[in-house]
């Protein structure tokens, strides 16, 4: 049983990197661990059908995020940042980059609206970058660090969501720890991520890289071309509805009130005209649908390693072997995290099942409430920017492969998981026996 949760991700990473629909991926990898834990065929694919609502309320949220994006881009407000952006950044390869990182990183934090931006924003930066010989998986790279460290690091947006997502599974298992705590605990493994975005940009992806063509193919819904716009009284009624999206979310904590809050007020001001409601919503679902059906499945795919018990085979397995050494117990930890979140692609949906297992083993171990926080945060983390089924990856792929030159697995998955879960293993390592 130990064994169900490595062969069944690496079934999935397998038949990624073969260039196997991600989906396809991860329904054959929730087949293989039904399977390897004695059940049938329907009745894995009973339990991963009933595991996909574990990710409804994200998915919605995701569809709903998408309807308001195209709603912001309809205003054609964008494209003032977007014409910002060539006009002071063309030729400026590695500004560009960071600046990127830095419009992205605000979309978890500031702004939460999370993935809903790149189709928007990269697009119309296609072409620019294609003259720069900017190789995109520096841009994936960016991207990835922006939906993905800030939540780890800062305490607000979707990182108070995930930093109170840890602080309930450590007491709810009997460690007990503050929302401070959390926050200072996740510092150090959040640096590891600032240490691979730079070696991305100045050292892996500084050369030129002339674009060639990829895998994917071409949304006719998204544009590369961007149109002169003057800044207007229409933009400045959808910056309030972005406000008051904002304010939404942060008060009632629910991405999907925010949301509809954010489309509601962008009809109520008559930004984007009633009658295209409609097209809005649809437009909103090609843009963002296929990313939220891969969150159902992944969750699906979770409901099968869960409800079998293989996480918990191979974590009672792996800590039988460990002894009382924290620097061995630590790294085991993290590596099983890495493993299980992978599969799930999910860090916020993995957190309560490796507190759940995490916390009594290092209670037993003698580990601060700190070290802990950061071994669980970590974990949780691990996977989510080298995952198949991850947002922080379907995300930046979304926009960059607008034009069908930019591959999922080898373009984005591969180099993210170089760069960010390789740092972060190590660093979270060392929080966790000096913290």
């Amino acid at each position: 049983m130990e064994w169900v949760v490595v062969v069944s991700v690496l079934v999935m990473t397998i038949l990624s990197l073969l260039r196997v629909n991600v989906i396809i991926a991860i329904i054959t990898a929730g087949l293989v661990a039904g399977l390897m834990s004695g059940l049938s065929i329907v009745d894995s694919i009973d339990m991963l059908v009933n595991g996909m609502g574990g990710q409804a309320n994200t998915a919605l949220s995701y569809i709903l995020l998408g309807a308001f994006a195209v709603a912001i881009s309809y205003t054609g407000i964008t494209s003032i940042l977007v014409n910002y952006l060539i006009r002071v950044l063309s030729g400026k390869k590695t500004m560009m980059v960071l600046a990127i990182a830095s419009v992205a990183s605000l979309s978890q934090n500031l702004v939460p609206v999370h993935i809903a931006f790149i189709p928007i924003l990269i697009p119309p930066l296609l072409k620019l970058f294609d003259q720069m010989r900017l190789d995109r998986r520096a841009v994936a790279t960016a991207l990835t660090f922006g939906l993905k460290a800030p939540y780890i690091m800062i305490p607000a947006g979707f990182g108070l969501i995930f930093h109170q997502t840890i602080a309930d599974g450590m007491n709810q298992n009997g460690a007990t720890i503050s929302m401070s705590e959390v926050a200072l605990s996740m510092l150090i493994p959040g640096s590891g991520m600032i240490v691979g975005l730079l070696f991305a940009v100045f050292i892996s992806y500084r050369k030129d890289r002339v674009a060639i063509e990829g895998a994917g193919g071409t949304d006719a819904t998204i544009t590369t071309d961007v149109e002169k716009v003057s800044f207007n009284k229409t933009h400045a009624l959808t910056i309030l509805a972005i406000i008051g999206a904002l304010i939404i979310q942060i008060i009632f904590e629910n991405l999907i009130f925010g949301a509809l809050t954010g489309l509601f007020l962008m009809f109520l001001f008559l930004v984007v005209p009633f009658k295209l409601g409609d097209k809005i919503v649809s437009d909103g679902i090609k843009m963002m649908g296929f990313i939220a059906f891969v969150m159902l499945v992944a969750s699906g795919f979770g409901n099968v390693l869960k409800e079998t018990g293989a996480v918990n085979a191979l974590v009672e397995v792996s800590s039988g072997f460990l002894g009382d050494n924290k620097v061995v117990i630590s790294f085991v930890l993290l590596l099983v995290g890495l493993l299980v979140t992978i599969g799930i692609g999910s860090s916020f949906g993995t957190i309560p099942i490796i507190a759940a297992l995490y916390v009594p083993i290092c209670i037993a171990a003698g580990f601060s409430p700190l070290a802990t926080a950061a071994l669980i945060g970590t974990a949780g983390a691990l996977g989510d920017a080298g995952s198949p089924a991850s947002d922080s990856t379907l995300g930046p792929t979304s926009g960059l492969n607008a034009d069908g030159k930019h591959h999922h697995i080898w373009d984005t998955v591969v180099p993210t998981f170089i760069h960010y879960n390789i740092p972060l293993f190590l660093f979270g390592w060392i929080a966790s026996i000096v913290l």
